[in-house]
This record gives C-alpha cells, structure tokens and sequence, in this order.
C-alpha cells in the first residue's frame, strides 16, 4: 500500500458553503471520505489534511518526504502566489498531481497561472470533486 498525501489549502475547509455554484455542494469531509474509500480500492493510503496557512502547507510538504510516496494537492488561491509550496514540492521526491475543482483558465485572469503546475506530474482543473478521484487514479498509475 502506497502512503498518499491528501492536501487542501485555503479556504476549502468552507467546501459546500462557500459558492456553491463554482465549488459544488460537496464537503471536505465528503471529499476525504470518497477519496479514502477509492484509495482503499487502489491501494493507496490516503491521508488527508487542509490548512488555510502557507507555512503549514510548507511545512506537512516537507514531512511528505520519506514518508508519502506522492502527494494530491488543491493549494487554492496559493496556487497563484506561492513560491514556498512550490520550492517544497521541489524538494519532494514522488509524484505530486495538482487539482483545481473549478476551471481556473476559465475565471479571473489572475488565476491563469500556477506555480504548483510547473512541479506537478499531472494537473485537473474544472472536473468538479471527482478530479480529486481522477487524481487518486493517475496516481496509482504513476506510482504502479
């Protein structure tokens, strides 16, 4: 069984709550739940976390390496900023695959662009939850 790093950034923790009409009104723990449960399946661990804090995502990225074998990751509107998640995604060793639940080419001009997706071994933007599944699933796949 492979350890996989489930990682949600800011403001995902109001999944269901906050626009609904862009983000679903699936929860986190709804989202954690399903993916568990197909990991199960697939054989992957999933371990799931969520911080609205840069320096926190940093640092369970850090924590990541040695430890998960890759890592799923919705850095939200760090996504767009940060330097620091993507110098640590750097630093780890495995796959790392980038989800975005909405199409971010298809919003605001600033959320174009994703430093995350220069690291990433595989991006899903715009497939709802279920990219989280579909996440899992090319996981597998690159891990074997």
């Amino acid at each position: 069984m492979h350890d996989i790093l489930l990682l949600n950034g800011p403001n995902l923790n109001l999944l269901g709550q906050r626009q609904p009409e862009i983000y679903g009104a699936e929860t986190l723990a709804d989202v954690e739940r399903a993916c568990t449960e197909l990991g199960r399946e697939l054989g992957l661990a999933v371990h799931p976390e969520q911080s609205n804090h840069e320096g926190a995502l940093v640092d369970r990225i850090q924590q990541a390496r040695g430890a998960e074998a890759g890592i799923v990751l919705n850095p939200g509107a760090y996504s767009h900023t940060s330097l620091a998640i993507l110098d640590a995604l750097n630093a780890f060793e495995g796959p790392v695959i980038e989800v975005h639940i909405s199409n971010i080419h298809r919003r605001e001009a600033f959320r174009h662009h994703s430093y995350v997706s220069s690291r990433a071994d595989a991006v899903i933007a715009g497939a709802g939850t279920e990219g989280y599944l579909l996440a899992l699933r090319r996981m597998a796949t690159l891990l074997g």
